[in-house]
């Protein structure tokens, strides 16, 4: 009697073991199953905004590379070299204009409101981790806290006065020229080149951490793709 009372118990206790661990089971799967659901919407959600970053990386190189343009035009006008006056006003617009970064961060805020634990992948959560709190935040301070960076604050009301007066307009006071031979001393042009020499090297700076930045955007899109196959 005590064999078969102990075997029922025994039998019982197993049946009770086995629902149990099964119960865990199921629910640690299920919660597997959100936690991954989870992942592939933030890894979407991250991806699509890297694309727009893409495009407005894009934007401000373009800028960045005309401002380069613009500053080869108005050291041939300071040296009173021959030019054409037909961009002088996109050049003049363009010469000393600054920049602001759009960062679409909203992929990423809400992994890190989840838990960055939430990517699997200890590599792509690294260079997740690595491009919104470094690249990004780098680029946008050296776009719009950066004193060197600030050309329009910086050179503007200087060289305004300087080159300004030499300006031909039409009726409606649109640019259309500059007198020349520009009316300058030899120090005022030797300041005006140097002020170009120095926006040129930072422009050219700035263009390098561009092209790093949309390199690290492509290298992390493709980890995400592969991660999602």
């Amino acid at each position: 009697m005590k064999v078969k009372n102990w075997r029922k118990y025994a039998f019982e206790f197993l049946s009770i073991f086995i629902a149990v661990i099964s119960a865990f089971a199921l629910n640690n799967w299920n919660d597997n199953r959100k936690d991954s659901k989870a992942e592939n919407r933030i890894l979407d959600e991250i991806s699509n905004g890297l694309e727009k970053d893409i495009e407005d990386v894009g934007l401000n190189v373009l800028g960045h590379e005309f401002g380069l343009k613009s500053s080869q035009f108005w050291r041939k006008v300071i040296k009173d070299e021959e030019v054409k006056f037909d961009s002088i006003q996109a050049y003049y617009f363009n010469f000393l204009r600054d920049y602001i970064c759009f960062q679409n961060t909203s992929g990423y805020e809400n992994l890190k409101s989840r838990g960055l634990e939430l990517i699997k992948n200890d590599s792509l959560r690294t260079d997740i981790i690595s491009l919104y709190e470094y690249d990004y935040k780098t680029l946008k301070t050296l776009e719009e806290d950066y004193y060197e960076m600030q050309f329009h604050q910086n050179y503007y009301k200087e060289i305004n006065e300087l080159i300004s007066p030499n300006f031909q307009y039409d009726t409606k006071g649109n640019i259309i020229g500059i007198a020349q031979p520009i009316n300058l001393s030899i120090g005022d042009r030797n300041r005006l080149l140097s002020y170009l020499w120095r926006i040129d090297a930072n422009r050219n700076f700035t263009l390098g951490f561009y092209d790093q930045i949309e390199k690290s955007v492509e290298k992390l899109r493709k980890k995400i793709e592969e991660e999602r196959r």
